[in-house]
């Protein structure tokens, strides 16, 4: 049975419950049992590689415990479970040690999460169907990824679309390009699910990671932040999935949120590859966190300008921007020669039509750039529609 067979099904036994109420809090409440067993099934590697390793959750509210036998509890019992003593005991999970980072994540994730449902005896037939994924297969990695697509079609189709899924190509591609190595510090501001968060631990594991020494620096390299409660969580449970121990560094936060001054010399980073949510704009008084010149509520705008900020001399970007940023005028122009002056923008893909369908229609690029020395001139690359030529075109700036 294919995934997104898999995923209706679950969300049609959903539909009969009398709690969830549109694909919106569906999703949601799929999200954090897909959570929990994505954690059991790491935790039990931890158990088989660490006789020591103890778990951060109490025994009995383990995904093996209580949610694994096909004929485990279900009815009243199962949602007095969940409700009274599931879901109380994560939102306020102690921490067994200081620095215990993976109670920590448990608990961060629990504190925006809901049980919808009203029915055990459905949750049950959930549960049960979730059961029947095996993410722990290699090859089904990128079955996260088709179930988020599948979760943004039904949100799209619900007309609470918001998030953009960024196709694996493309993030594979910018990865590439920005070639991360062992030991640089990376980062996505607006990481959404994690997407060019794991294709760049897949990029420096393939090319640079040869001992276990090295996969302790990878896993110490990767950070990220999201605004939204729910990517959030499915970027933690991506993390888990691609075998990150700690998947503490990826914040539930708005990174523009902060004053761009407050950042140090010390969290100058080498590599910063992200797709910005744009054609939204912030609320009130974030833009009073950049300087004057660059004030503006459009937020790809403002993400472009505290990237360039944060990389340090010779550090990486890549970053996909609708055409308004590029075209635009007034503090647009003005963030665009911030970018040429302090930046070497030497590559713009220019991308077809149709690669963020059905989420958007807006026409993109990939801009590709090192933070450091001015832009003397740029290579345009627009990509073909299939069954076209493409244009390659190197082109001074203006």
């Amino acid at each position: 049975m294919s995934i997104s067979t898999t995923i209706k099904t679950i969300q049609d036994i959903m539909r009969k419950d009398a709690g969830v109420d549109g694909d919106a809090q569906r999703i949601s409440q799929l999200v954090w049992m897909i959570f929990l067993k994505i954690f059991d099934d790491r935790e039990k590697e931890y158990e088989l590689m660490d006789d020591g390793y103890v778990s951060p959750m109490p025994e009995r509210l383990r995904w093996c415990n209580w949610a694994a036998d096909p004929e485990g509890i279900t009815g009243d019992e199962l949602l007095d479970f969940v409700n009274d003593d599931l879901f109380k005991t994560l939102k306020d999970l102690s921490l067994a040690v200081e620095g215990d980072r993976r109670g920590f994540v448990v608990r961060s994730v629990f504190e925006d999460a809901y049980n919808y449902m009203k029915s055990g005896t459905l949750m049950r037939q959930v549960i049960n169907k979730i059961n029947e994924i095996d993410f722990n297969k290699t090859d089904d990695m990128n079955l996260f990824g088709d179930i988020y697509e599948q979760i943004l079609k039904d949100l799209q189709s619900a007309g609470n679309a918001g998030e953009f899924y960024t196709p694996r190509a493309v993030t594979r591609f910018m990865v590439d390009m920005v070639d991360p190595k062992l030991g640089e510090k990376m980062l996505d501001p607006a990481c959404g699910t994690g997407g060019f968060l794991t294709a760049t631990i897949d990029h420096v594991r393939e090319n640079c990671v040869n001992s276990i020494e090295d996969e302790a620096i990878l896993q110490k390299s990767i950070s990220g932040v999201e605004k939204k409660p729910l990517p959030h969580l499915l970027c933690v449970t991506n993390m888990l999935l691609h075998n990150i121990e700690d998947p503490s560094q990826i914040r539930h936060d708005n990174t523009l949120a902060r004053p761009l001054r407050d950042y140090g010399l010390k969290e100058r980073l080498d590599v910063i590859v992200t797709n910005p949510p744009f054609g939204g704009m912030e609320e009130d008084g974030i833009e009073s966190n950049f300087p004057a010149a660059y004030r503006t509520r459009e937020t790809a705008d403002l993400f472009l300008v505290l990237i360039v900020h944060l990389l340090k001399d010779g550090g990486r970007g890549a970053i996909v921007l609708p055409d308004g940023t590029l075209f635009g005028e007034g503090v647009k122009t003005r963030i665009k020669e911030k970018l040429l002056d302090e930046c070497n923008l030497h590559t713009i893909v220019r991308l077809p039509n149709g690669v963020f369908s059905p989420y958007t229609g807006i026409k993109t690029n990939l801009l590709f750039f090192t933070k450091g020395e001015p832009t003397k001139e740029v290579w345009y690359y627009e990509h073909p529609l299939k069954g076209t030529s493409p244009t390659p075109r190197q082109n001074p700036c203006v």
